[in-house]
């Protein structure tokens, strides 16, 4: 699901520039972070040890970036997997974008 997913960040124009040349992300670093993250949200594996949101709020994102990027997300769950978790993970990236944004001062209440 990880690896699926930022390959398609990766092909994406408007995400690629965040990642790679704005953040340049070291992804050997990057997506065993993912894993955990995700195992941990959607398993209730408790491996993930890290607070998200203070690394976003450095980089030159707009509510658009958020659209693009959970709608991959979501191809990429629905092109892979369906049932609860596949649900759950839909909903989790969605409350994720929503927060993000909101937490960013890029959507009004």
């Amino acid at each position: 699901m990880v690896n699926s997913f930022y390959e398609k960040v990766n092909k994406d124009e408007l995400l690629s520039y965040v990642f790679n040349d704005f953040s340049k992300v070291n992804w050997e670093k990057h997506l065993p972070k993912m894993y955990q993250f995700w195992n941990y949200l959607l398993l209730g594996i408790p491996e993930y040890k890290g607070r998200p949101f203070p690394v976003h709020t450095q980089l030159p994102v707009e509510s658009k970036h958020f659209d693009v990027w959970l709608r991959l997300f979501k191809a990429n769950i629905d092109e892979q997997f369906s049932g609860p978790v596949a649900d759950m993970a839909k909903v989790k990236g969605e409350q994720i974008a929503l927060t993000f944004q909101y937490r960013m001062g890029l959507l009004e209440d």
